[in-house]
């Protein structure tokens, strides 16, 4: 039987919402299995830092958080041991941040149990809807920025 209620903007929201926090609850829960608790913002940032040194406020702007928040979550990494803040070369005012061996170690973890958590995610997915499910996310996401800007 068809559904003949309209799909409604606040449901496809929920949804959106709803899938990533489940991903991230799988990502959370396989990560402390192997030892490491990071949150959602930790880990992107650690997954900027493994393209390359950043500053902080460049690392805030990608990550998309106040640069207050940011420095504290540097030096939260930094205590342990993840990043470094190192002095430009090139403008010994400005802070570079970047991995250390244990971050890049972090950072090797966090990529392995980021691809099982992609792999149970698109379980029962066939290649070509995945296509069209990426297709559809990008366009949805690209629409939104247009109206935001």
């Amino acid at each position: 039987m068809e559904c003949k209620e309209p799909i409604r903007a606040a449901s496809i929201g929920v949804l959106f919402k709803q899938t990533r926090d489940a991903m991230w609850a799988a990502m959370s829960r396989a990560l402390t299995a192997e030892g490491w608790e990071f949150t959602f913002n930790q880990y992107i940032t650690l997954k900027r830092l493994s393209e390359g040194p950043s500053t902080a406020g460049e690392l805030a702007r990608g990550v998309e958080i106040h640069p207050g928040a940011m420095t504290r979550l540097l030096d939260d990494l930094q205590k342990r041991g993840l990043v470094r803040r190192l002095a430009d070369p090139g403008d010994r005012r400005v802070l570079k941040v970047e991995l250390t061996d244990a971050g890049r170690h972090a950072r090797e973890v966090t990529e392995r149990v980021a691809e099982q958590v992609r792999v149970y995610a698109m379980e029962g997915i066939n290649e070509e809807e995945r296509k069209a499910l990426v297709r559809l996310l990008t366009q949805v996401r690209n629409n939104l920025i247009k109206v935001t800007q």
